[in-house]
């Protein structure tokens, strides 16, 4: 009777143990968990967003490089203007040419750098440019025929993000541009950049619901992160406001050899960052270049010079928008 009680007795405590070990260990893999994200509120949406916790991109690299390739519709007297005291003249022939040499020679040009130096871009496509612009496009896609497209819109001057219709409109919107992008290309772009930098909450959100899986259009932060919108998951990939050639260079009067500087500072700066702390969270910089300054010879000169100096950086990782995304989410799983 005795040795009954003794082992009932035995079986309750090693009950107790077991459960007391589960609680432990459930508690451990939450914590785990939690640790691996970061919970922020966006400041820009008031959305919540996940700034996932990884070390590195793939082994041994830590900061991850974009450069994104902006192709683009302007019109006849609209877009960026070189001398803007001459923007009034009729006809403008000075902006007229800067865009348009932009155009003619400025892309083929970049896509040869890219091509030569083998490193990869990815492309922001204003949606009507295929079509207006066939002989450019099929031979700059030559040079680089697997760089993925970035939705931006269908023009960056007169057609761009209705904000003032509400979130159906920018879906329609963004359909109607991926569509569009999807016709001509052959491919159905994952990614979008507003075309002028100019996105509202709507915008994310229309994004999401759209099947846009990553957008350029945060441009806060060193780190990937995932937006909680209520449409779906929207992964913010960084996109500095300060790593833009064209407001650097019409805003600032940046020269092509100033640019080069800046990016190898950059970057630099996040590699030595990230060996001087190896548990700090993965970086990535996506950095725009526009055709008209980065295709002048010039310009090329000076770009060709920042890709074979960041090539020597051990911990920097250059490659486009998908890949960092692909590589995300791979860790992830």
């Amino acid at each position: 009777m005795f040795k009954m009680k003794d082992s009932q007795l035995k079986k309750r405590r090693d009950s107790a143990y077991r459960k007391a070990a589960l609680r432990i260990a459930l508690f451990m893999i939450c914590g785990l968990v939690l640790a691996r994200a970061e919970l922020k509120t966006d400041s820009v949406t008031g959305f919540p967003k996940e700034v996932p916790e990884r070390r590195e991109w793939k082994p041994g690299k830590k900061v991850a490089v974009c450069f994104v390739l902006y192709v683009e519709v302007w019109g006849v007297g609209q877009g960026p203007n070189f001398r803007p005291e001459m923007a009034t003249r009729k006809p403008d022939l000075v902006n007229e040419a800067f865009r348009q040499y932009g155009i003619d020679f400025g892309i083929d040009r970049v896509g040869r750098v890219f091509q030569e130096e083998d490193i990869p871009v990815s492309i922001a496509l204003n949606a009507l440019f295929p079509g207006e612009q066939p002989d450019v496009w099929k031979k700059f896609r030559a040079l680089v025929p697997k760089a993925p497209i970035v939705a931006h819109g269908m023009n960056n001057s007169s057609d761009q993000l209705p904000m003032d219709h509400g979130l159906k409109g920018q879906e329609d919107y963004i359909k109607q541009t991926l569509d569009l992008v999807e016709k001509e290309t052959s491919v159905r772009p994952k990614g979008w950049s507003s075309p002028s930098v100019y996105s509202n909450i709507d915008t994310f959100r229309a994004c999401a619901a759209s099947g846009i899986t990553y957008t350029l259009d945060s441009m806060d932060s060193d780190n990937l992160s995932i937006l909680k919108t209520p449409d779906g998951p929207l992964d913010l990939v960084p996109y500095p406001t300060v790593t833009v050639d064209m407001g650097q260079f019409l805003g600032r009067n940046y020269q092509p050899e100033d640019m080069a500087r800046l990016w190898v500072d950059y970057v630099g700066e996040l590699a030595r960052e990230a060996g001087k702390n190896p548990d700090g969270k993965a970086t990535v910089v996506a950095v725009g270049i526009h055709p008209f300054v980065m295709g002048t010879p010039d310009g090329a000169a000076a770009l060709r010079r920042t890709l074979e100096t960041l090539k020597k950086e051990p911990t920097v990782w250059l490659t486009d928008v998908e890949a960092v995304v692909h590589a995300s989410h791979s860790q992830a799983e």
